[in-house]
């Protein structure tokens, strides 16, 4: 008890600096985003970066499957594995997990402890700032073989961009944080791409036109080879059921017989416990990106890869909790991931309306989302997560009456979760979406009392 009543206070400190998740979305695009604060951390800190290498994983979509697979391909190869993600789903500590296994609270305690000398040496530091050093700090005492970062927000400015990576990822990039990031692809695309380093290989996701121009273009001027899923590697789904499907990827590549040139391929099939054509690409994007790692840093076999994958978990993403009634949940919260939801709930429950419940944060393209979700749901329930930048869910009923789908504002996740479990039928779906703090209460309040 005294140590969970420790770490508590220990969250409370980290939250008590500037935290730009939880800013409202018209002062964030002001914000003092500046990697010199961190720079000057992570020296006072020793460098702890760069004890280890490491995969840096940007984009809009996708970036958080990439990096869950690839760190349990690395897992599975038998390096000790870091991984640092952000937000967490259901406790702060899952951000830092060493294989598979968040950071102890007790150590989390005593590592703020240990560095608030430094802290607070430096003004305006973010929580994701001294969040992103305690992690490599961690990290690196620990002595981890291999490090997989995603990327907070954007690339360019982001607090984790002070790594040299072995590679750079750029996953699927679409409109997001526009206040921040532009309003426009190449906008958007130009922030992200601020994570490619000089002569440091780079991945990328198939992109719109538009931003994989701007990738092209930045990764010729950085001299950074650029491998493109699509060109580089393709992908696609050969069978899948409620727990995994099977993904068939097959590398081209040039084999000398003699003098002889002739085209040749590698083909693998993996089990991906990820449902969804969008996992599909990311699966491409995750190989291509632990290609390049095996081959300037650690060695992994193709039989390890597969076995990384089939063991790759993230919850939270098209993840089924139950299936009578049946209850998905997924982190959608842009337009372009909710056009991925719909699609992947009519390959894997065709027929099947949706009793929709849904919050979302108030900067989200809220319009763009419904024009994707409304068409297909029977009854909506929305609802309000927690954050500080939840939409009030009687604003997106306006916006819903309008559509003419019968629905109704319960705010606490919980109740609208076990309201949904009530009234769903046999030919409905629950799908809980909108945003990952809205999922996340789902999820817990469904473990807690076991809704059925």
């Amino acid at each position: 008890m005294q140590d969970e009543k420790a770490y508590q206070q220990t969250l409370d400190y980290l939250y008590s600096f500037v935290d730009y998740s939880l800013t409202k979305a018209d002062r964030l695009a002001q914000a003092n985003f500046d990697l010199a604060r961190m720079a000057e951390l992570m020296r006072r800190l020793g460098d702890p970066q760069k004890a280890y290498p490491l995969i840096h994983v940007a984009g809009t979509k996708g970036k958080g499957s990439v990096t869950a697979m690839c760190s349990s391909i690395l897992q599975a190869a038998g390096y000790r594995t870091a991984m640092y993600t952000s937000p967490h789903l259901e406790d702060y500590a899952e951000r830092i997990q060493v294989n598979g296994i968040p950071i102890p609270h007790q150590d989390l305690v005593e590592l703020v402890e240990r560095i608030k000398p430094h802290i607070e040496a430096i003004p305006q530091l973010t929580t994701f700032e001294i969040t992103t050093a305690l992690a490599f700090l961690y990290f690196k005492e620990v002595r981890v073989d291999a490090a997989v970062i995603e990327v907070g927000l954007g690339g360019r400015l982001d607090a984790t961009n002070v790594v040299l990576p072995v590679v750079s990822v750029i996953t699927s990039i679409s409109y997001d944080h526009t206040f921040v990031l532009g309003n426009t692809l190449q906008a958007i695309a130009r922030e992200k791409c601020g994570i490619i380093k000089p002569a440091i290989p780079v991945v990328s996701a198939p992109q719109d036109p538009q931003a994989m121009e701007v990738i092209k273009q930045i990764a010729h001027q950085r001299g950074a080879p650029l491998a493109v899923v699509g060109r580089d590697i393709l992908a696609r789904s050969i069978d899948q059921n409620l727990t995994h499907q099977v993904v068939e990827l097959t590398v081209p590549y040039q084999q000398i017989a003699g003098n002889v040139s002739q085209n040749a391929a590698k083909t693998l099939r993996v089990a991906l416990p990820l449902l969804g054509n969008h996992q599909v690409e990311n699966a491409a994007v995750a190989y291509l990106a632990i290609d390049c790692f095996r081959k300037n840093a650690l060695s992994v076999t193709d039989a390890q890869v597969v076995e990384g994958f089939s063991r790759t978990s993230w919850p939270g993403r098209f993840e089924i909790l139950q299936t009578n009634p049946l209850v998905v949940l997924d982190c959608a919260h842009n337009r372009e991931s909710c056009n991925q939801l719909i699609l992947t709930l009519q390959t894997t429950f065709p027929n099947r309306k949706i009793l929709l419940i849904f919050g979302a944060s108030e900067d989200k393209d809220i319009d763009g989302m419904f024009e994707e979700l409304l068409p297909h749901v029977d009854r909506a329930i929305f609802t309000k997560s927690f954050h500080p930048r939840a939409t009030s869910p009687y604003l997106l009923e306006e916006k819903v009456n309008r559509e003419k789908v019968a629905s109704q504002v319960v705010e606490n996740v919980a109740v609208a979760l076990q309201k949904a479990l009530e009234m769903v039928s046999e030919q409905q779906v629950v799908l809980v979406t909108g945003s990952i703090f809205v999922v996340a209460e789902a999820r817990q309040a469904w473990k807690a009392k076991n809704l059925v």
